[in-house]
């Protein structure tokens, strides 16, 4: 377990948003060869670092474009085997439910200040963006190509999870929050506090049981509920735009390019 890589190179190699010549480009899902680069040092054991955590704890994950990459990284280098944000979310969620579990005067107010951000992502802040270069061996690059794995998990939880995108993050009026848009109602006083606190329990629940599944002992417990539990979370914490996205696309290609 080592540090996470310096991004080395910054500045445009030719990759844009949106190119075919990203190494990931799903609908709202995108990663340049830079960002590949880092999250395949973050999954090998840098997430663990305690200061890499901590981080992580403060911005509440990644923001949503490099959250949403993170998953997909683990899911097709992995297999579809997601013990690392299964962990992650474990920890943010449980700390989610308890701040929005307050019960005092001024509620709103304590559980918009609970469950604000207080720092930025650690992939923006380290400066990894769409146009990143980066030292991504060959064959690293040709696998995270092959989308398969995360593609079959986005669609076999997508009926579980779908209910729960923030209409604010897509647009529309559905009722549901992510945490970002949830911070900005309350703070306004038009939080809806008892929906969200049920749908934040819920959540931390499942990805608990999800979280413990992977545990010696417990292989093979976990529901559709509780792997639909981890994109449920990650689009809470970070915000829900890559997966209004695949939702709306409903029909990405299901190999590499």
């Amino acid at each position: 377990m080592g540090p996470l890589p310096p991004n080395r190179s910054p500045v445009s190699t030719g990759v844009s948003h949106g190119s075919a010549l990203l190494p990931l480009d799903l609908p709202g899902v995108q990663l340049s060869a830079g960002e590949v680069y880092f999250l395949w040092h973050f999954i090998q054991g840098s997430i663990m670092i305690p200061d890499t955590r901590r981080r992580l704890r403060s911005a509440w994950g990644l923001c949503a474009r490099h959250s949403a990459g993170f998953v997909a990284a683990e899911a097709i280098f992995r297999h579809g085997y997601l013990h690392g944000p299964a962990v992650l979310y474990e920890d943010l969620m449980e700390r989610a439910h308890r701040a929005l579990g307050l019960r005092r005067p001024a509620v709103s107010l304590w559980a918009a200040w609970r469950i604000r951000a207080t720092g930025p992502c650690l992939m923006c802040q380290t400066g990894y963006t769409a146009a990143s270069g980066g030292y991504a061996p060959p064959d690293v690059l040709d696998r995270i190509r092959h989308v398969e794995p995360f593609l079959a998990f986005v669609r076999e939880t997508l009926p579980l999870w779908s209910r729960d995108v923030c209409g604010r993050c897509r647009g529309d009026d559905a009722p549901a929050r992510c945490r970002a848009h949830l911070f900005q109602d309350l703070l306004r006083g038009r939080g809806r506090l008892r929906e969200e606190r049920e749908r934040v329990a819920s959540i931390a629940e499942h990805v608990r049981r999800y979280a413990t599944s992977f545990r010696w002992g417990f292989h093979g417990t976990d529901t559709p509920a509780d792997r639909a539990s981890l994109i449920r979370a990650v689009g809470w914490c970070s915000g829900w735009g890559p997966w209004a996205a695949l939702l709306a696309d409903r029909s990405p290609a299901p190999g590499p390019r």
